[in-house]
C-alpha cells in the first residue's frame, strides 16, 4: 500500500489495518520487530489529527499536512513522549529518564502529518550491521524465514517490507538504512552527522550517527523528502560547485571490490540507467583509499561509543548482548596511534569525495556484497565486507539515498544501489529517484 492508499482510509479503518497486519506477523518476528505498537484507538485518534503529543494543524490554505493519514514506526532510540527509550538494550531506562517530549525527529514527522504507530527495535545500542538481537529476536526478511533485514535498523526495516506501515525512521552510522534498504528491496534514504534529528536520538557515534527513513516505492520516497526534505539550489560558493547553470546533472559509477558477481552484474545494469563508469585512472585511486575503511570506521566508531557509554558501562556490562560488549571491550583498549591513523584516513576520504564532487554531482555505489544473509552468515568476515561497500561514504558523513536492486533468479531477493551526494538538498537525489524508475 502506498501512502495515498492509507491516506483513503477513514483513520479507524487505518489503525485497525496496522493491528491486523501485526497480528498476522509470526509471533517471535512480532517480539522482534515490536518495541511499542500504539493502542488502535490512540492511532486512530492520530491519523484523524485529534490527538498526538504535537497534533497537526492545517496549512494556512485549509489543506491537511502532507503526511496526514499516513502511520509510520521510529526506530527505538528516538524518544517519544511518555514512552521509554530503550534502544535495544534491556536495561537503557534504568540510566537514562524517559522521555516527556518527542524527539526533534517524531516531532517533526508528526507535525507534517503522520502519526506514530509504532516504536521498532533495533540491533542492540545500534552497534551493529546485521539486525540480531539476543533480547528480543532476529528481524526476518518477510518472505524469506531466516535471512535477516538487515541492521541496524531491523525492526524499522520489517514494519515497510511486512506492509504493517509505509515509512519508518531509522538510523545510519556505518550503513543501517543502505542495508536493510539493499536486503528487504526498500528505498531508503541517510541524511548527515548532527542534524538536529539526530541529536537528541540515543547516540552510538555522534561524528558518524545519521537519521534517515525507509518507503517500500519510490512514489513515497519522494513524497517524504518533499514533506521533510525539501531541495533547494546549492550556493554558488559551494565546496562542490554544483548546479552551475546551463550544466546537466552528472553521476559516475563505482564499482567496489567485495561484491558476489551476480550482484557485480545486477548493479552495474541498474547504474547504467544512471551514469557511466568512473574513469579507470580515478578508480585506481580511489580504491586503495577506500580498502582499510572499515577497519579505521570501526576504530573511530568505537573510540565515541566508548565514551558514551563509559558512565554505566562497567556497572551493566553483563546485560550487554555478547557481540556488543565485545566491540565496546575492544574499543577500550584503542591506542591514540591507533586513532589518529583512522583519522587520518578519514580526512583523506573527505577530501577526495570533495575532489569528486567538483565534477560529479553524484557518485554511484554497490549497496551490499550479497543478498539478505541467514544468521550463519552473520560473521565478522561478513560484517567487515559489508562495511567496505557503506564506510567510504560514511567516512565523509554523506548523504546517501538507496535505491533497490532485485536480482533475477533469486526467490525475489534484492541488494541496491548507493546514490551519495554532497548535501541533503542536491537535486541529484531526485534526479536519481526518477532515473532509476
Amino acid at each position: 500500500m502506498t501512502f495515498a492508499d492509507w491516506q483513503s482510509l477513514a483513520p479507524a479503518a487505518a489503525a485497525r489495518l496496522v493491528h491486523e497486519r501485526v497480528a498476522a506477523l509470526p509471533p517471535a518476528q512480532r517480539r522482534a520487530a515490536l518495541a511499542w505498537l500504539a493502542p488502535e484507538d490512540r492511532l486512530a485518534a492520530e491519523l484523524a489529527g485529534t490527538s498526538s503529543p504535537s497534533s497537526f494543524n492545517l496549512n494556512s490554505n485549509g489543506a491537511p499536512p502532507p503526511l496526514a493519514g499516513v502511520p509510520f514506526a521510529a526506530k527505538d532510540l528516538f524518544d517519544a513522549a511518555g514512552l521509554p527509550t530503550f534502544a535495544g538494550s534491556v536495561f537503557l531506562p534504568e540510566v537514562r529518564p524517559d522521555p516527556a517530549a518527542d524527539g526533534a525527529f517524531i516531532r517533526d514527522v508528526r507535525a507534517a502529518g503522520a502519526a506514530l504507530a509504532a516504536k521498532a527495535h533495533l540491533h542492540e545500542f545500534a552497534y551493529g550491521i546485521t539486525g540480531e538481537n539476543p533480547h528480543y529476536g532476529d528481524c526476518e526478511l518477510p518472505g524469506h524465514p531466516g535471512r535477516t533485514t538487515g541492521g541496524s535498523s531491523s525492526g524499522s526495516a520489517l514494519l515497510v517490507k511486512a506492509g504493517i506501515v509505509p515509512l519508518a525512521l531509522g538510523t545510519d552510522t556505518g550503513g543501517s538504512i543502505r542495508v536493510p534498504s539493499a536486503f528487504c528491496g526498500l528505498y531508503g534514504f541517510r541524511l548527515t552527522p548532527l542534524h538536529p534529528w539526530i541529536a537528541d536520538g540515543f547516540p552510538l557515534a555522534e561524528s558518524f550517527d545519521t537519521p534517515g527513513f525507509f518507503t517500500a516505492n519510490a512514489t513515497d520516497l519522494r513524497a517524504t523528502l518533499d514533506a521533510l526534505v525539501p531541495e533547494t539550489a546549492v550556493p554558488s560558493s559551494s565546496t562542490y560547485n554544483l548546479n552551475r547553470a546551463g550544466r546537466a546533472l552528472r553521476g559516475a559509477y563505482l564499482a567496489l571490490p567485495g561484491v558476489d558477481p551476480a550482484l557485480a552484474t545486477a548493479c552495474a545494469s541498474a547504474a547504467a540507467r544512471l551514469a557511466d563508469p568512473l574513469p579507470a585512472s580515478i578508480a585506481a585511486e580511489l580504491l586503495p583509499l577506500f580498502a582499510p575503511a572499515a577497519e579505521l570506521y570501526a576504530i573511530l566508531g568505537g573510540a565515541e561509543t566508548r565514551v558514551i557509554h563509559a558512565p554505566f558501562y562497567a556497572h551493566y556490562r553483563d546485560r550487554y548482548d555478547a557481540n556488543v560488549r565485545a566491540r565496546i571491550d575492544r574499543a577500550l583498549t584503542l591506542t591514540d596511534a591507533e586513532i589518529a591513523r583512522a583519522q587520518a584516513n578519514r580526512d583523506a576520504i573527505t577530501a577526495a569525495w570533495a575532489a569528486l564532487f567538483r565534477d560529479y554531482d553524484y557518485i554511484v555505489l554497490p549497496g551490499s556484497p550479497c543478498p539478505a544473509i541467514t544468521k550463519a552468515e552473520c560473521t565478522i568476515e561478513m560484517r567487515s565486507r559489508i562495511l567496505s561497500l557503506t564506510v567510504p561514504a560514511s567516512m565523509a558523513s554523506l548523504p546517501v539515498l538507496a535505491l533497490p536492486v532485485p536480482l533475477p533468479d533469486t526467490g525475489g531477493l534484492t541488494t541496491a544501489l548507493q546514490i551519495v551526494v554532497p548535501t541533503i538538498h542536491s537535486p541529484a537525489i531526485r534526479h536519481a529517484l526518477a532515473l532509476h524508475g
